[in-house]
């Protein structure tokens, strides 16, 4: 895992939005990551605790990365 990479292990995707409940991403842009620009990687990690707080909060069923 690399320090910029916001991934914490936990991957499990809510089933409503699509974002992983660990890091926020959903897989599409987990798969681009690394091809990402800084602008837009700089503005996803932004975006990403709004969106962990949203998933944590809405009491959705989770889907691991596995089922998806």
């Amino acid at each position: 895992m690399k320090k910029d990479d916001p991934c914490i292990s936990v991957c499990q995707f809510d089933g409503r939005t699509g974002w992983c409940v660990g890091c926020g991403r959903t897989v599409q842009e987990i798969r681009t990551w690394r091809k990402m620009t800084p602008y837009r990687r700089t503005a996803l990690t932004r975006e990403l605790p709004r969106r962990v707080t949203q998933v944590s909060g809405a009491g959705t069923n989770p889907v691991r990365s596995g089922d998806a």
